[in-house]
């Protein structure tokens, strides 16, 4: 079980961007991969994702020095070490790198050599990647979130709002939410072609929107849903990605589609008139990630009544985490094993979140790969929530798919509590989710 070569390469993710991929060779032959994704839009207090900035080779987005920084520093650091010690490899990594944001070797270089070192420790010891970082305590199937729609820097602007999701709070099973998200998505994709507004997808996978208000979107998502035969906000309810750090200029909030300006509190309380309109159910970034005041005041109005989620503001950061818990600004937290760097401080947030009382919730990235560790990542924590983008590109699907095979291997074992995962922490148990 001990790490016999670590090696690294330039691959590409979904946008076809280059992206750094790491193999952990073990000296039994066992091998562990590892894709890094990335982001559009991105926080602030994110670890650094090191590309060369070279216009005349891939425009400047070429990762070749964080291939070679794995191939000269981190694998000689590592090779002899005993890869079942995920915490001492992932604290080596960072004392190697020796930055507050991984941004000498560059996180997307530490960050796939520490999940290729997960995935060939798991593979030597003969288990499933999910049962590995569990440590067999991980039965839960997560109830998807899944763009319908794909806004913001996802779509060029397009509209405001980044994410435009559906959440399948009527579903008993997880093959359930994936039968009523098929019907919900083709039945928006014939809505749009109906009214000549089907212009593509956006970066996740969701249809690119055409229209002219941010709420002209949310009206065709409930025609949608009942399109396909459920009733909005008893069987299928609504999530949104503000990204609100994209929307907020010298303390204000702008909708760009709408050309309409909102200080904090009036941009809390328009967010709270669309949830009295609309069967929305989870917000995420509905504030700037600076902004904490603005946060309280959303918190306020929205966090006994929906899910507000913490992105930008965390960007999975255990400090950030646990001050926001302390101020009590929200009651959920986004996870992205990219924005931290290494699996043991995803997991580490993943721990403060829950023993806090909040939810997680696993995430891709816009510019996704193949690789399927955080559909293993969900089930494993117990998480219950898993966001991965649309109902459609092979980047996308390949995770939904990941977990139909979790669920076969767990058999009687597999839990799926559905949209009770809300529970743990709405005040008000007599809303419809």
């Amino acid at each position: 079980m001990k790490i016999r070569n670590i090696d690294a390469f330039q691959v590409f993710d979904s946008r076809g961007n280059p992206t750094v991929e790491a193999v952990v060779a073990l000296d039994s032959g066992v091998r562990g991969q590892g894709l890094v994704p990335s982001g559009a839009s991105t926080g602030r207090n994110e670890a650094l994702e090191l590309r060369d900035g070279d216009a005349a080779r891939f425009r400047g987005r070429s990762v070749f020095r964080a291939v070679e920084n794995v191939r000269r520093e981190i694998a000689p650091a590592l090779v002899g070490w005993a890869v079942t010690d995920q915490v001492a490899i992932d604290r080596r990594l960072i004392e190697l790198d020796g930055t507050p944001n991984k941004s000498r070797l560059g996180a997307n270089a530490i960050l796939a050599v520490s999940m290729a070192a997960a995935r060939a420790a798991a593979a030597a010891q003969g288990k499933s990647l999910f049962d590995y970082l569990g440590n067999g305590a991980g039965t839960l199937l997560p109830l998807p979130e899944i763009q319908l729609f794909g806004g913001g820097r996802h779509a060029n602007g397009r509209v405001d709002v980044q994410d435009f999701m559906i959440v399948a709070t009527g579903a008993t099973t997880y093959e359930q939410t994936l039968e009523m998200t098929f019907n919900v998505f083709h039945a928006a994709g014939e809505l749009l072609a109906e009214r000549g507004l089907l212009a593509g997808v956006a970066d996740e996978g969701g249809y690119w929107p055409s229209f002219d208000r941010n709420e002209d979107v949310l009206d065709a998502m409930i025609e949608s849903v009942a399109r396909a035969g459920y009733e909005p906000g008893r069987q299928v309810a609504i999530s949104l990605d503000l990204a609100a750090s994209e929307l907020y200029r010298d303390g204000q909030y702008r909708l760009g589609l709408e050309k309409r300006t909102f200080p904090a509190g009036a941009f809390a309380e328009l967010l709270a008139s669309w949830v009295e309109k609309y069967p929305i159910i989870s917000i995420e970034d509905p504030m700037a990630e600076e902004d904490w005041e603005g946060w309280g005041l959303a918190r306020k109005l929205l966090g006994h009544r929906i899910q507000l989620i913490g992105d930008d503001l965390f960007t999975t950061n255990l400090d950030r985490i646990q001050k926001g818990v302390s101020l009590g600004v929200a009651n959920a937290v986004l996870i992205k094993l990219n924005q931290i760097g290494t699996v043991t401080e995803t997991l580490e947030a993943i721990q403060a979140t829950q023993r806090a009382g909040w939810l997680p919730v696993i995430s891709a990235r816009s510019g996704e790969t193949e690789d399927t560790f955080i559909a293993h990542l969900a089930v494993a924590t117990n998480a219950g929530q898993l966001k991965v983008g649309s109902f459609c590109r092979s980047e996308r699907m390949a995770k939904w798919n990941e977990l139909l095979r979790i669920q076969r291997e767990l058999g009687a074992r597999a839990q799926f509590i559905g949209s009770r995962i809300y529970q743990r922490i709405l005040a008000a148990p007599n809303r419809v989710v």
